[in-house]
């Protein structure tokens, strides 16, 4: 195994020397080079940035995965380097269960019919979010994970290399503070040193022993104070250009955001549309109710003993002989558009008011009403009732 002694031994000292400049420097023993205010602008916005942005990636996160044991998953896979395997969705497997179920009820019977209709928009619903999750994942995610990944670590790397250019300029401009005040003193005991012709007490060749040490001292200080001022300003520089390019890093954000948006916008719009067809659907079947009670009726007249008759049907309402009652009619607005299945149903627009009222043996779902001239039956859902 190859050993460098001599380079461990050096890195042992400069790790020591920068542990007791921060040391001195929390205890207000030493001077501390302070940056610029410009810096340390752009050092607040850049760890500002960092923090928003992971606090945004990570709500991102939980609002397109809200499973927690899934997004976990899909990290180890991404680590791994490997594709994560494809994962149906909440409402697809909600409109599969409904379209199984239609399968045991009968797809012929009104309810089996609709959970049929039900179920295909669900997993319609369910494709249109699985294109909304994977458009912003590589829209939006994938940026601001690249950029706390990749540039906000160089960054990171940058400024703790600074910091510890700092601590080293910093511990050379205290050895050389040290060395001139220990030079200073050596001179001044020089001078006070008595002169003899003949021999000079030892203490005076001694102190200007010193004198001349502490001088080749400040000397080296003095040099090694110019390398670090210089490695020093040359790291700045380069943390600088980093720091700086945080605005180029908004703008990319700024455009990453916009996509997002008009992915969310789109995937809203289409689940709109998509349950809008299916309110049209369900809306050509407003009598399943009344199907299914005649059709009990039917089945138990059916059963009845001979001679025993079930209960008379009502005669079928005409709506071109229902009269407006005096009193009990009432304003509604009109929620949604709604074609009428038949001559004896009335279109609706929304938004528009019409005049609603009931009349004696109508099915409690539906209401008589009228606009102008003319007349209908009218869904009681697609309205709102005003007064």
């Amino acid at each position: 195994m190859d050993f460098n002694v001599k380079k461990l031994a050096s890195g042992a000292g400069v790790f020591f020397t920068r542990a007791v400049q921060f040391t001195e420097e929390k205890l207000g023993q030493a001077e501390k080079t302070e940056l610029d205010a410009h810096f340390e602008n752009l050092l607040s916005r850049a760890d500002c940035t960092k923090n928003w942005t992971e606090k945004i990636f990570r709500q991102t996160e939980v609002l397109l995965q809200p499973n927690p044991s899934a997004r976990i998953e899909e990290f180890l896979y991404e680590k791994l380097d490997r594709k994560a395997p494809s994962r149906i969705t909440i409402a697809e497997l909600l409109g599969q269960y409904m379209q199984d179920a239609a399968k045991d009820f009968g797809p012929g019977t009104p309810y089996g019919s609709t959970l049929i209709k039900v179920g295909e928009c669900e997993r319609r619903l369910g494709g249109a979010e699985r294109e909304f999750l994977h458009t912003s994942a590589i829209s939006f995610l994938t940026p601001l994970r690249n950029f706390l990944e990749g540039d906000w670590r160089t960054i990171s790397k940058e400024r703790r290399l600074l910091e510890n250019r700092r601590l080293d300029l910093d511990a050379c401009k205290t050895r050389l503070k040290k060395a001139k005040a220990a030079e200073a003193k050596a001179a001044c005991e020089g001078e006070m040193a008595p002169d003899f012709q003949e021999t000079r007490p030892r203490n005076y060749v001694l102190s200007a022993s010193a004198s001349a040490l502490w001088s080749e001292e400040v000397e080296k200080a003095e040099h090694e104070l110019r390398v670090a001022q210089t490695e020093f300003d040359r790291q700045a520089e380069v943390t600088r250009l980093l720091l700086e390019g945080i605005s180029s890093t908004h703008v990319n954000h700024l455009r990453c955001l916009h996509e997002f948006v008009e992915a969310q916008a789109a995937y809203y719009k289409q689940c709109h549309l998509h349950m809008e067809d299916l309110q049209k659907e369900l809306g050509r079947f407003p009598n399943a109710f009344a199907m299914n009670s005649g059709y009990s009726i039917a089945t138990a007249g059916s059963s009845l003993p001979a001679g025993i008759s079930g209960p008379e049907e009502p005669d079928t309402l005409k709506i071109e002989e229902v009269q407006a009652p005096a009193t009990g009619t009432r304003k509604a607005k009109v929620l949604y558009d709604y074609d009428a299945a038949d001559s004896s149903e009335l279109s609706l627009l929304a938004d528009e008011l019409i005049t609603v009222y009931t009349v004696p043996g109508m099915d409690s779902d539906w209401l008589v009403g009228e606009r102008g001239n003319q007349k209908g039956k009218v869904p009681v859902t697609y309205l709102e009732l005003l007064s």
